[in-house]
């Protein structure tokens, strides 16, 4: 029976969900305390949406009990705030209009629906964009306008599933200290994200997959459990290197009695590449970097630098669902064709003082890149930075002001069929069109690229196999969930082996593994000799890449290595523990640039420029509210930490 715990605002006990013959939840079990923000974390199909449906009281579960606010999900409606995947806004209706819908089919009373108009959108920063239509905001600024249009009605629970899915690196670090400080008002939230870096900003998260949910806890207590660590490995030869380490993974997983005595202490778990590093994981710390300087002394193997780390909850995500056997198998590429260009040149796509207007408006103001065959390079910008213009001009879609461009060697006439047939492009929108079954999406761009029909049949079972979508080729690409479709679309881009290849947030909305996956494909691509251009909000994976430029407002501020960009920031990133976070949020807040202080679950992140004269101050203004520090140490820079404080910068 469900426990009577009045501070447990949701109470699931066997709670199962079955579609026919498909089981999509099996039995599961958990409790969200009130105040809390609690993750739900899964890949695609594990079952997250139904438990939402079945959470905010639109579908019944087939059996098992489930008390929202103590009542059944469907009479505790009123009480619920439910953002859903996607946008549930009118686009053709203003900020003010929606708001004043929602309040209206939630019975807000007039004086109270202006007081909260006001405090959520002065917390959202929109009060001053009240008359503009929904549908001429950004991603960032729709979810935050769904977010006001779920709290008008001042709901004591927030359901928000994959709510900042395609939302750039500052609104979603936004989105979620505005999370953190309605949760402090005593709303208990309930999150499922694909974004693990964010997840790791909830107080307690929950591992879900195959409709099951295999592990809760702190992000602490799922670290701890994994008993793993993590070495930040950088080498000259990333690839050998991957190549060796990946060899020694493979012994270590071979049945017992076929390893030697000296197999059986392998500390190698897990190797994966980080555009110019590699991230191993291994059971003990200094066993294990031993190890690796040992493999790199017998392949004479040059290591630049090793670093101990911390897990992070992706590290403990993949390694979950690799030892379920849930991780996709890898299939290499079927090549019909020399990967070397064509032409005797070094730089496959290269732009100089490369401007776009659009009237008065500037969207790409004196832009310079060079991206190299074998490489991949990441253009990384907050939404309406010019990154979108800037790859469909790069790319011959749209035809610039001025500046000068080169495709494949190509200065000239880039829209010609014949580049044409070199290039793999992959738009942000789907490239698929919804009405065709998968296989027939698949025959159309084999047409369309000219991939030779003795080949076509290899190359189209490929995708297939590589999706999972095996014996379901006949599905409409309709059928097919965001994630799914974002697979395919990547297989239509690449079967005709293109020499450049442009992908436009090729993994929006795509699960842990399936991006892992992604980025293995990408990986091979470029060691093949593709040259890569791809644009992402995710900025872990942007750590992929092997040199990235970052844009504001049309320019671009910034370019190097993610280590280059990450050693080039000033000042400290000081991690902040104290016993009233969200106190000690606003007050620092109040005192520097609101971008330098951000809330991560049970600790604070700030970003000091002058860390010896600042730190004292920091404790002094804490010390004079009655905020107790219980810890505070600087910590290396994240890439989105980078980002953010060039982005910030720039604009400032």
């Amino acid at each position: 029976m469900i426990s009577s715990n009045l501070e447990d605002v949701i109470q699931v006990e066997g709670l199962a969900k079955r579609y026919g013959k498909l089981v999509a939840v099996k039995g599961i079990d958990f409790v969200v305390q009130g105040g809390e923000i609690f993750g739900l974390i899964g890949p695609d199909g594990a079952g997250k949406t139904t438990t939402f449906h079945i959470l905010g009281g639109v579908m019944e579960a087939t059996s098992g009990n489930v008390k929202v606010l103590g009542l059944p999900p469907r009479d505790a409606r009123l009480s619920i705030g439910y953002l859903t995947q996607k946008f549930s806004l009118y686009l053709d209706l203003s900020i003010d209009e929606n708001l004043r819908y929602s309040a209206g089919l939630r019975q807000v009373p007039p004086r109270l629906f202006e007081e909260r108009r006001a405090k959520y959108l002065r917390l959202m920063s929109l009060d001053q964009f009240g008359d503009r239509l929904a549908g001429n905001l950004s991603g960032g600024m729709k979810q935050k306008l769904a977010l006001c249009c779920a709290l008008i009605s001042q709901p004591q629970l927030l359901l928000l599933d994959e709510p900042t899915t395609g939302v750039d690196p500052v609104s979603r670090r936004e989105f979620w200290d505005v999370l953190a400080a309605i949760a402090h008002e005593g709303v208990t939230i309930v999150v499922a994200t694909p974004y693990l870096d964010e997840a790791e900003r909830c107080d307690r998260i929950a591992l879900m997959y195959d409709g099951e949910i295999q592990q809760i806890g702190t992000l602490a207590q799922l670290r701890d459990s994994l008993g793993l660590q993590r070495l930040e490995v950088r080498t000259n030869r990333i690839e050998v290197a991957e190549t060796v380490l990946n060899e020694q993974v493979r012994l270590s997983t071979q049945p017992e009695k076929l390893r030697t005595n000296n197999e059986q202490l392998r500390a190698i778990v897990d190797v994966q590449t980080f555009g110019d590093r590699l991230d191993v994981l291994v059971k003990e710390a200094s066993a294990g970097a031993a190890e690796v300087r040992n493999i790199f002394g017998q392949h004479q193997l040059e290591l630049n630098n090793l670093e101990i780390g911390e897990a992070t909850l992706e590290n403990v995500f993949v390694t979950r669902l690799r030892a379920a056997g849930e991780d996709p198998e890898f299939i290499p590429f079927p090549r019909g064709k020399n990967q070397q260009p064509q032409c005797k040149i070094d730089v496959a796509i290269g732009a100089k003082s490369l401007r776009k207007v659009f009237g008065d408006f500037q969207a790409v103001k004196d832009v310079d890149l060079a991206v190299r065959y074998g490489e991949i390079y990441g253009l990384l910008g907050a939404n309406g930075a010019g990154k979108t213009t800037t790859i469909k001009m790069l790319c011959g879609l749209l035809e610039p002001t001025s500046g000068v461009m080169s495709l494949a060697g190509e200065t000239h006439n880039l829209r010609s069929s014949a580049l044409r047939q070199r290039i793999g492009y992959m738009s942000q929108k789907f490239t698929l069109y919804d009405d065709l079954s998968i296989v027939q999406n698949l025959e159309f761009y084999c047409g369309v690229y000219g991939v030779p029909r003795r080949l076509r049949r290899t190359k189209i079972d490929w995708v297939l196999a590589t999706c999972g979508l095996v014996g379901k080729e006949n599905m409409l690409t309709s059928q097919l969930p965001g994630g799914w479709k974002q697979r395919v679309a990547f297989g239509a881009s690449v079967m005709h082996e293109p020499e450049i290849l442009f992908l436009d947030e090729p993994t929006s909305g795509v699960d842990p593994l399936a991006r892992r996956q992604f980025w293995r494909l990408i990986d091979d691509f470029a060691r093949s000799g593709t040259a890569v251009l791809v644009t992402t909000h995710y900025l872990e994976e942007a750590e992929h890449c092997n040199r990235m430029g970052f844009m504001v407002a049309g320019e671009m501020v910034a370019q190097g290595s993610p280590s280059e960009i990450k050693a080039a920031q000033p000042g400290e990133l000081i991690e902040l523990v104290t016993d009233r976070n969200q106190d000690a949020s606003n007050l620092l807040k109040s005192k520097l640039a609101s971008w330098r202080v951000s809330i991560f679950g049970e600790r604070l992140h700030i970003v000091l420029d002058r860390p010896d004269s600042e730190i004292p101050e920091v404790r002094l203004i804490l010390q004079s509210e009655g905020i107790t520090v219980k810890s505070l140490r600087g910590i290396p820079f994240s890439l989105e930490d980078a980002f953010i404080g060039i982005v910030q910068r720039a604009q400032a």
